[in-house]
């Protein structure tokens, strides 16, 4: 197997990675990519057969990986309840309940919660330049994943630093700060839906948690470690990927002087989708074999750990004409930005509702917005996102 050196903290690669990418999938497509200690794919057809291929899976096989050590006891707890981390049967059982709450009719009926509390922020935007990415991108999700847990909108500023903290344990170079933080929140995150979980089980509502809590299916019901973990991995992995998304949006149209008609009506559903291939928030997904796979010339052995290219597999001039060229017009084709197989996203209906509402207001109310700043890509890889992204109304 061919070897890549690339440091995901290079200043360079985390401004624009997809050079990396291109000669990755050139010499590749399937690299040992020595800063992570794993192979790594990088073409569409490989990471789009990975994604579904049942020899592997997220669950870490005996043995695979150390255990986590004593000072992330709550955070290796909550991840040990994650459908995302699971495989069947347990995880076809959590998704199966999870999925029966987190209905289509559901997420449909947030529509008006998403474009009520898109107006309310609008017009609180600054009138100098200010940075986009906390009085917009990041407000509308979280807010909106409060309403659809029914957690008091109140508490968006805890869910926030307690997500933030979390999520920062899947960046490269992580620190034992980092871990110490990500631990801290998980235990006071757990702490909170703990108690708030029970009222709920006494004052049942309209809203997700009471759902989860009634989910039934075969006479099984979550437990309260499984119903917790499933509302923390829906706050981190719906909000978290939302922001991104809106941010690296936003940069994209500008910088590109799109037209608004790619923003109309009869055009939206489309550009949301190249911008989320051509500029995705999340990069890598990794997967662990659970038998000897051969990838074309190269073998993974079982229990080996790889890494599902996201972010190449959507710039792959194998599937997409000139990928590396942004186009709202673009024909659609499948991508692999939401994952693909088990593990697909369950929120990603709610996030591109998020996106189709967010973007055309967001450019009807400021239609002379351009960018005070050149937007800078923050050192977070594997997630990619920005710093900030100053706006001059």
């Amino acid at each position: 197997m061919k070897t890549l050196q690339q440091s995901p903290l290079d200043p360079d690669f985390v401004q624009n990675p997809y050079a990396a990418y291109a000669k990755a999938r050139a010499d590749g497509p399937v690299m040992y990519w020595q800063d992570y200690a794993m192979p790594a794919a990088f073409d569409a057809a490989t990471v789009q057969a990975l994604l579904r291929d049942r020899r592997l899976g997220r669950e870490v096989p005996q043995g695979a990986r150390p255990p986590y050590p004593a000072h992330l006891g709550d955070w290796a707890a909550m991840e040990g309840h994650s459908m995302l981390e699971l495989e069947p049967p347990r995880h076809t059982r959590l998704r199966g309940l999870v999925l029966r709450a987190f209905t289509s009719r559901r997420i449909a009926a947030l529509l008006p919660d998403i474009e009520e509390v898109t107006a309310q922020l609008l017009a609180g935007l600054p009138r100098d330049p200010f940075d986009l990415i906390p009085a917009y991108c990041t407000e509308l999700p979280v807010r909106i994943i409060a309403r659809l847990l029914g957690v008091p909108e109140t508490m968006s500023a805890d869910l926030l630093r307690w997500s933030n903290a979390m999520v920062a344990m899947y960046q490269a170079g992580r620190s034992r700060a980092v871990e110490d933080a990500a631990n801290t929140a998980t235990a006071e995150f757990v702490d909170f839906l703990r108690s708030y979980v029970e009222k709920r089980r006494n004052d049942p509502r309209d809203d997700l948690i009471t759902s989860l809590i009634a989910a039934e299916e075969d006479g099984e019901k979550l437990s309260p470690d499984e119903l917790i973990g499933t509302c923390i991995l829906l706050l981190n992995a719906g909000h978290e990927a939302t922001v991104h998304s809106m941010g690296n949006a936003v940069k994209c149209l500008l910088e590109h002087e799109t037209p608004t008609a790619a923003l109309a009506p009869d055009r939206i559903s489309a550009t949301v989708e190249e911008l989320l291939r051509y500029d995705p928030p999340l990069h890598m997904f990794t997967r662990f074999a659970y038998e000897d796979i051969e990838l074309d010339g190269v073998t993974l052995r079982k229990g080996d750990e790889i890494a599902l290219m996201l972010g190449a597999a959507a710039r792959d001039p194998a599937v997409y004409e000139n990928p590396d060229v942004f186009d709202p017009y673009r024909p659609a084709k499948p991508h692999a930005v939401f994952g693909g197989g088990l593990h697909f996203c369950v929120g990603a209906p709610l996030a591109r509702m998020e996106l189709q509402v967010a973007l055309p207001a967001l450019f009807g109310h400021l239609p002379k917005m351009t960018l005070a700043e050149a937007p800078r890509y923050a050192m977070s890889y594997h997630f990619h996102k920005l710093d900030r992204l100053m706006i001059a109304p």
